[in-house]
C-alpha cells in the first residue's frame, strides 16, 4: 500500500534531505533548482528523480544561462514505499542521486555506492 502524504510535507522532506548534503559539497551547487513534481514523465512513469543540466565537467568556463533543475516524482515515491521511514530514505537517495549528476557522477558510479 504506497504512503500518503501531502505535497507539504512532501517538499519538507525534500527539504530536508538538501539539508543533509555536507555544507563543503553544498557549497559547490551552483545556479540549480529542485522541483517537485506530481507525476513523472509519461515516457518513464517509474521515474523517482531526474537531473535536467550541463553537469558541472562538462560546462565551459563562461557557463550561463538557465539554471539546472532537478526533478523529484512525489506520486513514484509516495506508490514505491511502504511507511514514512521508508519514503524519507527513498528521497534522500533520490535527492543525493540527483545532486550527483550534477557533480558528473553517472548511474554505474551511483549504483556502486548505493544511491541508485
Amino acid at each position: 500500500m504506497p504512503v500518503e502524504l501531502g505535497r507539504e510535507e512532501f517538499d519538507e522532506l525534500v527539504g530536508e534531505a538538501l539539508d543533509e548534503i555536507p555544507a563543503e559539497i553544498a557549497t559547490l551547487i551552483h545556479n540549480v533548482v529542485v522541483l517537485v513534481e506530481d507525476d513523472a514523465p509519461p515516457d518513464d512513469p517509474t521515474l523517482l528523480g531526474l537531473y535536467d543540466g550541463v553537469a558541472l565537467p562538462d560546462r565551459i568556463a563562461n557557463h550561463t544561462g538557465l539554471p539546472d533543475r532537478i526533478f523529484i516524482f512525489r506520486k513514484p515515491l509516495l506508490e514505491m514505499c511502504e511507511d514514512l521511514d521508508d519514503l524519507a530514505e527513498e528521497v534522500r537517495i533520490t535527492v543525493v542521486h540527483e545532486v550527483a549528476h550534477h557533480f558528473g557522477i553517472d548511474d554505474d558510479r551511483l549504483h556502486a555506492l548505493g544511491y541508485a
